[in-house]
């Protein structure tokens, strides 16, 4: 079958609304014709998306999974579309991905002055996610942490940063100044693999300080995430954390390639001006 993208549309917006009437007045249609939509995507997958009941709408297994994927699929396409306007209108703009904790406005502005024709747009990254964007189009540069899978992508090394321990001030090891791997052994790490996939690094960190488990971070996270019911402690025998520019193999446009260069010289020097945040650590 072919996908239908306004169907997936429909549905994202029953799915974020987690009903058919608010969902209806964003798409500017009706209840009963956004009803009918929803049905026929669904005959058209042969399952289930929605669990209903008289006052909401609830996803199934298989309509969690679609979420996820449609989120993704349409950021794609709006990507794509705005590219091709941006080529019609003779314009140029680079898309810089970024992980959480890094700062990239550095090599933005270095870049900027010396090519102003360039717009630049940032892509805040969820604190799962990495190479994705540059794969999928919505990123050309992304400024990420390994390990990630590199396979089509060309690196470029930047530095070095420390990982923390990221406990409850109620949990027992909080009180101690460092800690080491052997002293997290059998402690529940909430990481892509165990910790929701969807949720961002706040509901993470809040499952954190609710005693759902700790978490592993890259210091540099600490700096935008403090709050006076979490402890961060050093993991002295932890290994550092590589950071990198990452952008597709075989990018030849003439905005990326300087960026790359721009931003290797930049994101490996501290930024300048008084009040800075440190760089990585190499």
């Amino acid at each position: 079958m072919d996908l239908d993208l306004r169907k997936l549309r429909y549905f994202t917006a029953v799915a974020e609304h987690g009903q058919f009437g608010r969902a209806a007045q964003e798409l500017f249609i009706t209840q009963p014709v956004l009803s009918r939509q929803i049905r026929a995507f669904e005959q058209e997958l042969g399952c289930e998306l929605f669990t209903r009941t008289t006052r909401s709408v609830e996803l199934t297994a298989a309509g969690r999974k679609l979420y996820e994927e449609a989120r993704r699929i349409t950021a794609v396409v709006d990507s794509v579309l705005d590219r091709v306007r941006e080529a019609a209108r003779g314009e140029q703009r680079l898309v810089v991905a970024f992980s959480p904790g890094l700062h990239v406005s550095h090599a933005i502005r270095a870049f900027s002055a010396d090519r102003p024709d360039v717009a630049i747009d940032v892509l805040p990254l969820r604190w799962w996610e990495q190479d994705a964007p540059l794969r999928d189009g919505r990123a050309h540069v992304g400024y990420l942490r390994h390990p990630f899978d590199t396979t089509g992508l060309r690196t470029v090394p930047i530095g070095r940063e420390t990982k923390v321990a990221c406990l409850p001030v109620t949990h027992p090891l909080a009180d101690r100044p460092s800690l080491t791997t052997a002293d997290l052994d059998g402690e529940p790490v909430l990481d892509a693999a165990r910790a929701r996939r969807t949720s961002s690094l706040d509901e993470k960190f809040e499952l954190v300080a609710s005693g759902q488990g700790i978490a592993l971070v890259p210091l540099s996270i600490t700096r935008s995430y403090s709050r006076p019911d979490l402890r961060y402690l050093p993991v002295t025998d932890s290994r550092p954390v590589e950071t990198c520019l990452a952008v597709p193999e075989g990018e030849c446009a003439d905005p990326v390639r300087q960026f790359l260069a721009t931003a290797t010289t930049a994101l490996r020097s501290p930024a300048p001006g008084p009040g800075r945040a440190p760089g990585p650590a190499r």
